[in-house]
């Protein structure tokens, strides 16, 4: 772990107009799960599941995937079950690589996901991040 601190802006395209701002990305579909808090660390993969399921989406369909990478453990498993292209993970390095800023974990991601879009010219993006005792979320963003 690692100290940090992180901000995202969130609000309606509505208000984004109002303001004169240009929206970046648009949440697409956002989950919640929990599973068994004996076992932990597995929540990332239904949670990828049901989020991609949410969107109508597969997991070909998305350009970069950000998955919170506190413990390998959580990536392997998720990668085991899912069978993701992993060149699209992580391109720029995770958490064990960049650190896992306590309390600006969420926002780091999502800024690092977004920005590797707008690098690429990809269009979706996932967020997968383990949050403890078996609790998991998954966001996509579409790039706009």
């Amino acid at each position: 772990m690692s100290d940090g601190a992180a901000g995202v802006l969130l609000m309606s395209a509505e208000k984004a107009a109002a303001l004169g701002l240009r929206p970046r990305a648009r949440i697409v579909a956002r989950t919640v799960v929990g599973e068994d808090p004996i076992l932990m660390l597995t929540g990332v993969i239904p949670a990828t599941r049901r989020v991609l399921d949410k969107a109508g989406l597969r997991l070909d369909d998305i350009d970069v995937i950000e998955i919170n990478e506190a413990f390998a453990s959580v990536v392997k498993a998720w990668e085991r079950e899912l069978e993701p292209d992993m060149a699209k993970v992580n391109p720029r390095g995770g958490a064990i690589a960049l650190g896992h800023p306590l309390g600006a974990s969420g926002a780091r991601l999502m800024t690092t996901l977004l920005h590797e879009l707008e690098d690429m010219d990809g269009k979706y993006g996932l967020q997968v991040m383990c949050i403890g005792f078996g609790m998991a979320t998954a966001t996509i963003i579409e790039r706009l």
